[in-house]
């Protein structure tokens, strides 16, 4: 089966290049629908990577589009309050009339993520406890039904309306590339979200997670499994090996070598990415979500008429 095409909005690069006005976002989120794309995704930080609040930002995507799932690539719901997320999320569902997918992670641990969650009153070593029970809390609110429940949150009779537009509420993929992660996104939720380089090794996580799904009695047929790749295409091979360096030194403020290690990323001639994709999808991914390293109008259009070539 061809994988599903996703666009990653630069919400972040709109930030920091000093234009944070919301309506050339939502026009890209309208051109990527047109040219046919099946998602439109956008990242999340409150302090840490300065961007658009992505749940406000994706009502907006939902409110100008017809057609395309809209999704947080990826969402840390260990930063909000789950009864608060849930009633977001249950709206947001709505006005998509049920085109949402949370992406969900636990967050890198590096120096300025963890300013973030101490800026937000969030314990930090407890951040994967933190998710799998707002989670969970979460799940049950959006029932409809009177929720009692007692651990980190205290909630007694609590009644959620509206509930989501899909009946048990938006889908939740898991980011994550260790065991641990593979058994949370296995075991209680709908995908499982990557960032992996080597299409090789993230073929051989990705039977690793189906074998689980199975070993829960689940059917790996309806699991999710994305990755997000960066691309810049440019018939000049060294130049956009350049733009791609440049780009994540200047989004992560780490060198380029180390980034590169973590993230899949292409540069170079629209044909060579057509190969470089389609192993992607030979090894199973159902799901890619890109994100350009600028020219988005260009890298749009160019991306859709990969896909054509490549008949998904």
């Amino acid at each position: 089966m061809a994988p599903r095409i996703g666009y990653l909005l630069p919400t972040r690069e709109a930030v920091m290049q000093g234009r944070p006005e919301t309506g050339p976002l939502l026009a890209l989120a309208e051109r990527a629908e047109a040219l046919g794309y099946d998602a439109v995704w956008v990242g999340d930080s409150l302090l840490a990577r300065p961007r658009h609040d992505p749940l406000t930002l994706l009502t907006a995507v939902a409110a100008r589009t017809r057609r395309v799932s809209v999704g947080t690539a990826v969402f840390l719901p260990a930063l909000r309050n789950p009864v608060v997320l849930a009633h977001q999320l249950a709206t947001l569902d709505r006005i998509s009339q049920g085109r949402l997918v949370l992406g969900a992670g636990i967050a890198t641990d590096v120096a300025n993520i963890r300013a973030e969650f101490t800026a937000a009153g969030v314990p930090f070593e407890g951040r994967v406890g933190r998710m799998m029970e707002g989670l969970r809390l979460a799940r049950a609110l959006w029932t409809g039904q009177p929720v009692d429940w007692e651990g980190r949150w205290s909630v007694k009779g609590g009644v959620l309306g509206p509930t989501p537009h899909r009946p048990g509420g938006p889908p939740i993929w898991l980011a994550g590339s260790v065991r641990p992660a593979f058994e949370r996104a296995a075991r209680h939720f709908d995908g499982w979200f990557a960032n992996e380089p080597d299409v090789v090794r993230w073929g051989a996580q990705w039977r690793e997670v189906q074998q689980i799904v199975r070993e829960v009695g689940r059917d790996p047929a309806r699991f999710a499994a994305a990755n997000y790749v960066t691309l810049a295409l440019d018939e000049d091979t060294p130049r956009a090996e350049q733009r791609i360096d440049a780009f994540l030194e200047h989004y992560y403020g780490q060198p380029a070598t180390v980034m590169r290690q973590r993230q899949a990323c292409f540069g170079g001639p629209p044909a060579a990415a057509a190969g470089w994709l389609q192993r992607y999808a030979e090894a199973g991914v159902t799901d890619l979500i890109v994100r350009f390293t600028g020219d988005h109008d260009r890298q749009l259009e160019r991306v859709a008429e990969l896909r054509a070539q490549l008949g998904w």
